[in-house]
């Protein structure tokens, strides 16, 4: 993890900052030609590249860089709203009080007289205040994004199902679940159907995402974590191999896994 101090600010200080950006956008979008021409479509691309690079600052736990990329997801608000402001829509006046609205809204426990001692409580109400918002959603999966990665739209299926009560009584009960589902997958690959594998395997990946949402661990992050570890690992079987002036692809897999087992007693990850 990256140290990384800052000064804590005053509420005037921060106020003064976030009016600082806007004062930057609209002398960007006013003087820079590449800012002048950009629109809600050109920058959608943009945006879920920043998204996903402060996700992985997130998962790196490198405070500097999380600090520098939540300034780039910032940017993009502020645009949208710059965006709308100029077509007479809506300004980020609006987009602020629209939160607002919103967390006042499904914080009755807060904001009103509803009780909610935990956080599960919270979780349980939640699909139902938001159903009852003028706009909202009408069925409980509705509120899904369908553009989001297959691992995390597992999950919110999943928890979205889980607040209105659909889940197991008892979470051993999914191991059983676990083991359905591999079985089937292992029929369905021992018979050759591509088809039907392609199918048995979805339902074996949704049971491992339902398992690891039972005990608490992020599926997309553990993924993440490995896909992390995997990359540091091969990179040094890699430069061990050039260090020995071989390439890859010339040595026998005894002697690449000699060299990651050697990366794994490094603690590489």
């Amino acid at each position: 993890m990256t140290t990384f101090v800052v000064t804590m600010h005053t509420r005037e200080e921060k106020m003064a900052a976030f009016g600082r950006v806007l004062d930057v956008l609209d002398e960007l979008r006013e003087k820079c030609p590449w800012d002048r021409k950009q629109t809600n479509e050109s920058l959608r691309q943009n945006t879920i590249e920043e998204t996903y690079e402060l996700c992985d600052a997130l998962i790196k736990d490198d405070v500097q860089d999380i600090c520098k990329e939540l300034g780039d997801v910032l940017l993009h608000v502020c645009f949208y709203a710059k965006i709308g402001d100029e077509k007479g829509q809506f300004d980020i006046a609006d987009v602020c009080h629209k939160l607002c609205d919103k967390l006042i809204f499904r914080h009755p426990h807060v904001y009103g007289d509803a009780v909610a001692e935990t956080a599960g409580d919270v979780l349980k109400s939640w699909e139902l205040i938001k159903q009852k918002e003028k706009g909202g959603n009408m069925t409980v999966l509705s509120g899904v994004p369908a553009a989001l990665p297959s691992v995390i739209k597992a999950e919110r299926i999943q928890e979205k199902a889980r607040n209105v009560g659909f889940d197991w009584e008892q979470r051993e009960d999914v191991w059983a679940k676990v083991q359905e589902e591999l079985g089937e997958l292992r029929t369905e690959i021992e018979k050759g159907d591509k088809t039907r594998s392609e199918e048995e395997f979805g339902d074996y990946l949704f049971s491992l995402i339902n398992m690891a949402r039972l005990y608490h661990i992020n599926p997309d992050n553990a993924l993440e974590r490995t896909n992390q570890k995997f990359i540091s690992r091969f990179n040094y079987v890699e430069a061990k191999a050039k260090e020995q002036g071989r390439e890859l692809r010339d040595m026998t897999l005894a002697e690449m896994d000699a060299l990651w087992n050697e990366a794994k007693r490094r603690n590489l990850c």
